[in-house]
């Protein structure tokens, strides 16, 4: 009686875990896929919204954590919602690889074992219940012998923790302080202080950002190193990498919520901190250097050095422009509009008689 019903020959239909495996984990990717984008655009929508906020704020620009020309508050937020959206799109983009299987294949790519018509009555029937156009490889060995679509968005997934680790990175520079830091924005504060120095409130969210991008790092040197080590017609590390690509799908799908919901929509902005380091920037000498050339802003930025003074007033002092001039021209906000900076330039030159 208990042949009668044969596991192997009736139930698994000698069908293979080499083809079912590879073909289950694609379609679960999807979801978790979708989830970080919708999360990633949401995240994206707040720094937009914190850009538009904070438009009107100047601060000094940093480049190799030196001080440099000034960009206003809302032009470095909206760098960091173009950047976030650009990596969703990434993800959206790898969408349609997650509906193509090796399912019929079997063991090998041959489809040995498989009832006629088991194909095409597959992808049809699956197609129907997901709602997806759901569709065979073009060349099964090629999916039997290559994992590299789990690769592909391991990179992907991976570039996008990267990218929300460096935001947060720069988050946690901006805020740093309350007394000895740089002190332009103020995040949320998650916990009651240290246990040790009353008033200190740690970045938390920033943080746990950061250590994701650490892991997810990590996950993603594993997942190379297994598909690589894949050899002829079918790669049996698949475990390796299925789990850590599935643990870094989780831990970014789950980072974005909490860093929109804890930290990004309840950033505000220390907008006179951020005026007094625009305006007290020995950068502004580049409108010298813009106006006069290279040589005379070199001057100015050493005036200033020696002086202790901004560069406003050294302009001034040194007789290249009167205080009137000065106010229109040694002007953060302006600088930090290109558009509008270059035909007063061009205005105060011709006015000199200026040619460079």
């Amino acid at each position: 009686g208990q042949d009668m019903v044969h596991p192997n020959t009736h139930v698994n239909m000698a069908q293979s875990t080499n083809d079912t495996i590879p073909s289950a984990t694609h379609l679960a990717i999807a979801p978790r896929l979708d989830k970080i984008v919708c999360e990633a655009e949401k995240l994206a929508d707040a720094f937009d919204a914190k850009a538009k906020a904070f438009e009107h704020i100047v601060k000094v620009g940093r480049t190799c954590w030196q001080d440099a020309l000034p960009v206003t508050l809302g032009q470095e937020f909206s760098g960091f919602a173009s950047a976030i959206r650009r990596q969703a799109r990434a993800l959206k983009a790898l969408r349609p690889g997650c509906f193509e299987l090796i399912m019929g294949g079997n063991a090998v790519g041959t489809g040995l074992g498989a009832q006629p018509g088991y194909m095409d009555a597959f992808y049809k029937a699956i197609s129907a219940e997901l709602g997806e156009s759901v569709r065979p490889n073009p060349n099964l060995f090629d999916g039997f012998q290559n994992s590299d679509f789990i690769l592909t968005v391991s990179g992907a997934v991976k570039t996008i923790a990267a990218t929300l680790s460096k935001i947060c990175k720069d988050l946690r520079l901006m805020s740093s302080g309350p007394r000895a830091g740089w002190m332009e924005i103020n995040l949320p504060a998650c916990a009651p202080g240290s246990s040790i120095m009353p008033g200190k409130i740690n970045p938390t969210v920033p943080e746990m950002v950061i250590q994701i991008g650490h892991q997810v790092c990590g996950n993603d040197v594993a997942i190379t190193m297994a598909i690589d080590e894949g050899e002829l017609d079918l790669n049996v590390w698949d475990a390796t990498f299925y789990k850590c690509l599935f643990e870094n799908l989780q831990l970014v799908g789950e980072e974005i919520v909490i860093l929109r919901r804890d930290c990004v929509e309840g950033i505000t902005a220390n907008e006179s901190r951020c005026k007094e380091e625009a305006e007290s920037s020995i950068a502004l000498s580049t409108v010298v250097a813009a106006t006069f050339g290279y040589p005379k802003g070199v001057e100015v930025a050493h005036y200033c050095e020696k002086h202790r003074c901004n560069v406003k007033d050294a302009v001034v002092a040194m007789g290249l422009m009167t205080q009137e001039q000065a106010e229109i021209l040694v002007d953060p906000f302006l600088m930090a509009n290109p558009e509008k900076m270059a035909p007063i330039v061009a205005r105060f030159k011709k006015e000199l008689g200026i040619l460079i």
